[in-house]
């Protein structure tokens, strides 16, 4: 009788010890992962010919926002948070400086910043386990003779970009291209690209004409006036051409070409027909129900930075979820490896190119109103993915990821 009833305390005693390590266990198993990325961008926004291209104010960060939203419904199951740390550089900030700052609170970086800002960045964080995901720049050279082993890129480049515009273009047998460029770097780098599409599929650009900026407000009603009167004296005596194609990343005067030019002509390239990695007129592949979540949190439609950013912060908490651990190198790794693909509403799932870590992507052509159409265009073939018919192929790359 004595020993069972010794038996019945050493089993209760048992029992409530199984369930303090119990509750223990679930006490720690309830503290959730914290995985807080960081924005890095430009205090400020650019001025753009349509006001009704201005830039919001939160431009890319509220994609960013959107996505912080949508890791953390996921991040509820596998007991991981996902947070964003904001920060914006002004003109005489140290963009480096800043960035030193937020490598103290995450791993991922998302960066909007010009080409050379992002390389003394991504110098300075070398070594440091930090991943910068470039979500602005365009530029070539960054996934090229620039590349960095540290810098995944989410932005398009300028040759994606052409490559998509010129696949179209030659689809439609308008093959013969006016090109005109702005008197600016970065359209002469834009205007590199489209000579560079045009030999690569086909098209023939029968005459270059140089857009000169000599300053001056045009948003005035005199300015109207002679814009009416100068564009179609600048467009005439072309030779024979099927389409203006512009390169005015500077925003000074492709938008005043349409309807202007001497010859009754479409205009493609920074005006009329634009090719982008993302448009508010996008509506595809469940892409509507992103748009209504988006207007939800920004009271705006969702523009190229804004997808941009919302698929960088996707892309960390795909890394999340599949490595199921908040440790930022087994992230990094799974993003670079050759597992890794995401879902962006644009048709197709995307992923990365190992030779310069470059986000694959198809470019949407959109006239500021409708999706036109989407490339890569039907007969455009490539032995590996036809989206690597869109930009620097492997066979042509010059990056030595460092």
């Amino acid at each position: 009788m004595g020993g069972h009833v010794v038996l019945g305390v050493l089993a209760r005693s048992l029992i409530g010890a199984v369930g303090l390590v119990a509750v223990a266990t679930a006490s720690r198993a309830a503290e959730p992962i914290d995985i807080a990325i960081g924005y890095l961008g430009r205090a400020g926004v650019p001025q753009t010919l349509s006001p009704l291209d201005q830039p919001a104010a939160d431009d890319g960060v509220a994609g960013a926002k959107l996505a912080i939203e949508d890791n953390n419904t996921t991040g509820k199951f596998l007991n991981q948070r996902f947070t964003l740390v904001d920060r914006r550089v002004k003109d005489d900030e140290d963009a480096a400086q800043a960035a030193n700052e937020l490598a103290a609170k995450t791993g991922f970086i998302l960066a909007d910043l010009p080409a050379d800002a992002l390389l003394k960045v991504a110098d300075s964080l070398r070594g440091r386990g930090i991943t910068l995901l470039n979500v602005g720049a365009t530029d070539d050279r960054l996934r090229e003779q620039d590349c960095r082993a540290n810098v995944i890129h989410v932005a398009p480049t300028r040759s994606m970009l052409a490559d998509g515009l010129a696949q179209y273009l030659v689809w439609k047998q308008w093959k013969r291209w006016l090109l005109v460029t702005g008197s600016h770097d970065k359209d002469k780098l834009f205007a590199d690209a489209l000579r560079r599409a045009a030999t690569r599929f086909g098209a023939k650009i029968v005459e270059e004409r140089t857009f000169e900026d000599t300053g001056g407000a045009r948003r005035t009603d005199s300015g109207v006036t002679l814009i009416q009167r100068q564009m179609p004296v600048f467009t005439q005596k072309a030779p024979a051409y099927d389409v203006l194609v512009a390169a005015d990343e500077s925003e000074v005067f492709a938008n005043y070409l349409p309807y202007r030019t001497w010859d009754a002509r479409p205009v493609a390239g920074s005006a009329g027909l634009r090719p982008a990695s993302w448009d508010p007129a996008q509506d595809q592949w469940g892409a509507t129900q992103l748009q209504n979540r988006f207007m939800k949190l920004a009271s705006r439609r969702m523009d190229a930075l804004d997808m941009q950013a919302w698929m960088a912060v996707r892309m960390v908490g795909e890394a999340a979820s599949r490595t199921n651990s908040g440790d930022t190198k087994a992230m990094s790794d799974y993003l670079k490896g050759p597992n890794f693909t995401i879902a962006a509403f644009k048709g197709t799932r995307l992923s990365l190119r190992d030779w310069n870590l470059q986000l694959r992507q198809p470019i949407l052509l959109a006239d500021g109103r409708m999706i036109v159409s989407v490339s890569p265009q039907e007969g455009f073939l490539h032995q590996v993915s036809e989206l690597d018919t869109l930009g620097v192929d492997r066979p042509e790359t010059k990056c030595k990821l460092q």
